[in-house]
């Protein structure tokens, strides 16, 4: 596998993005929804402005999970049936360069573009706590961004996998927006019924260690359940047991959702 086709052609796809401003207009929407959750999402409660770091991750928490899958997943959709059905598929092809070094190539490219845009988008808010709570504050808020981009990484790898799998664009876009619908709005709903329909006989860290089949709820955890001010702040230190509420367990849970797709993909690509 040579590296440097794969550079070249993560390159070429990073140059497409950020030529077409699509980095710019992402970063924008993430900046304004992340400004005014932060200034705002106190409100309720009284408030105007940032009360502190944990509250202010957990406000955001919803604003990631809904956002950044569903860009990532539109991002990424295309990223091989649109060269299949341009007809450019074949073209590259024919040129020095493996079927792997073309997937990791576009993967990287989009995977760059995504993680600029994610943490330029909170980098001002970053800025604000900065002032506010001083360095010391910004550490959980430094992990935050990181999972956010860990999850966008996630999305754009079942995106990646989706284009391999499909063989027309419009059946990978319809892929795409079933995944968001079912990873964000469906699946935590099922895990309610199913606890409610077995009267919770089966809940418990049974409950928990199906979160994991999640990624937005393995983010969810790493952001939310790992902080225990924010854990006895919403009640929620019963619902994740704390042996797996772990940053670097929950780390790896998410790296395994980036790896996995993309190994599906390289399998599938290959036939």
């Amino acid at each position: 596998m040579e590296w440097s086709q794969i550079l070249t052609l993560a390159s070429k796809e990073f140059k497409d993005r950020l030529r077409n401003k699509w980095v710019l207009a992402v970063a924008l929407v993430f900046t304004v929804f992340s400004l005014v959750i932060t200034y705002f999402g106190g409100a309720a409660q009284g408030q105007v402005g940032p009360r502190s770091i944990e509250f202010t991750i957990a406000s955001l928490v919803s604003l990631v999970i809904y956002l950044i899958p569903l860009i990532a997943l539109l991002l990424g959709f295309d990223a091989v049936v649109g060269e299949r059905e341009r007809g450019s598929l074949d073209l590259l092809l024919s040129l020095p360069i493996t079927r792997m070094e073309l997937l990791l190539g576009k993967y990287l490219g989009l995977a760059a573009a995504l993680t600029l845009s994610t943490l330029g988008g909170f980098a001002l808010v970053a800025v604000l706590l900065y002032r506010q709570f001083s360095s010391a504050g910004l550490f959980h808020y430094v992990g935050f961004m990181l999972s956010s981009v860990l999850l966008g990484l996630a999305f754009l790898s079942l995106a990646v996998c989706m284009s391999v799998l499909a063989r027309e664009r419009t059946r990978a876009s319809g892929f795409a927006i079933a995944l968001w619908f079912f990873f964000v709005l469906v699946f935590d709903l099922l895990l309610l019924g199913a606890l409610v329909a077995t009267g919770g006989k089966y809940g418990g860290d049974l409950f928990a260690y199906l979160l994991l089949l999640n990624p937005a709820d393995v983010f969810r955890i790493l952001n939310v359940f790992s902080l225990e001010d924010v854990r006895t702040l919403y009640g929620l230190t019963s619902v994740v047991p704390p042996a797996l509420a772990r940053p670097w367990l929950m780390g790896l849970v998410m790296l395994a959702w980036i790896a996995g797709p993309l190994a599906v993909a390289r399998w599938r690509f290959k036939a």
